[in-house]
């Protein structure tokens, strides 16, 4: 059994709100000065799982990973900015294969710039169909809202929110026309 020393994780809080698309993506928070970690670690780090970290590894999305002496995968920083922006890739709904392809344009280097520029450039347009599906989506959710608290803010009024109306009895024809 191996037993790992850890250095406690302490995450900066900003009080001021940033403009989400102008700033910086925020970094997996780490312990100052340390480049190596186990599977653990970036489990605990990203939220992945190890059998996830293991199948990107398998499928090609990670580049080679370091391991120790005895064999245990040991990540660096500059895996775990991998890791953040393929998180990132996943949100998109880039498919895997895509973002797969990637990770072999960056590998390849930087005459594929070019390649790897298209592919986002498909990404981004994909995301902002889905915003717009979405904008439309809300809408229709925020008019329905209104129309069902105006409706209820209407009954309440009226003082009829909670008490049941009286029904009519269902008469057969003959009854209706006998009365």
């Amino acid at each position: 059994m191996t037993v790992l020393q850890t250095t406690p994780v302490t995450i900066e809080h900003n009080p001021t709100p940033a403009d989400v698309c102008s700033a910086p993506p925020r970094r997996h928070p780490r312990p100052d000065g340390q480049d190596s970690y186990t599977i653990s670690e970036v489990v605990a780090f990203t939220g992945l799982t190890a059998h996830t970290l293991r199948w990107y590894e398998r499928i090609g999305l990670m580049s080679h990973i370091d391991r120790s002496h005895t064999g245990q995968r040991r990540y660096s920083n500059r895996d775990l900015d991998w890791l953040d922006l393929v998180g990132k890739l996943r949100l998109t709904g880039m498919p895997v294969a895509d973002m797969v392809r990637y990770a072999e344009l960056v590998r390849e280097g930087d005459h594929t710039f070019g390649e790897r520029h298209e592919l986002l450039e498909n990404t981004r347009r994909d995301v902002r169909a889905r915003i717009a599906e979405l904008q439309d989506t809300l809408a229709v959710l925020d008019r329905k809202i209104t129309f069902y608290g105006d409706a209820t803010r209407a009954q309440a009024y009226e003082g009829r929110l909670h008490e049941p109306q009286p029904k009519e009895p269902r008469l057969h024809e003959a009854e209706r026309t006998a009365r």
